[in-house]
């Protein structure tokens, strides 16, 4: 995989504790055209290992525009003049609630349709290998 395959971008959020005040923190945001589904977001949490979250592209993309997700995962625009997207995250482990700046996310997302067009996805993944991977796990 080169980098003209990938996306990658740092991306300052907010936290909403139950206060409703916010803790400002880092995520990571990686995309990459051999899995063209998925965004990749990694949370900085202090000195720990990043808290990692897989999600759909599509669930962010269209998150931007109306409340989208099921169970786990919820995006959402915070208003209709608002520069803020929504997104909820739920675990065994707890639920989160983070403010996501919608400019430089768009512009993120923008940049994985310029390596990945929409509706091309198929196209950029290795049929053969994941057959392999379900039926011949190592």
């Amino acid at each position: 995989m080169n980098s003209s395959s990938t996306v990658s971008a740092e991306l300052g959020l907010r936290l909403v504790v139950p206060d409703r005040t916010t803790v400002p923190l880092l995520a990571g945001l990686e995309y990459a055209a051999d899995d063209p589904y998925a965004i990749r977001m990694a949370f900085y949490v202090g000195n720990d290992e990043p808290v990692e979250w897989i999600f759909a592209r599509e669930l962010l993309t269209v998150g931007i525009v109306r409340k989208v997700g099921d169970g786990d995962v919820e995006v959402w625009p915070a208003g209709p003049d608002d520069t803020t997207l929504n997104i909820a995250l739920s675990s065994p482990f707890g639920n989160a609630l983070f403010e996501v700046p919608l400019s430089p996310l768009a512009d993120f997302l923008h940049r994985t349709y310029q390596v990945v067009p929409a509706g091309q996805e198929s196209e950029f993944v290795d049929m053969d290998a994941e057959l392999e991977n379900l039926l011949w796990p190592s």
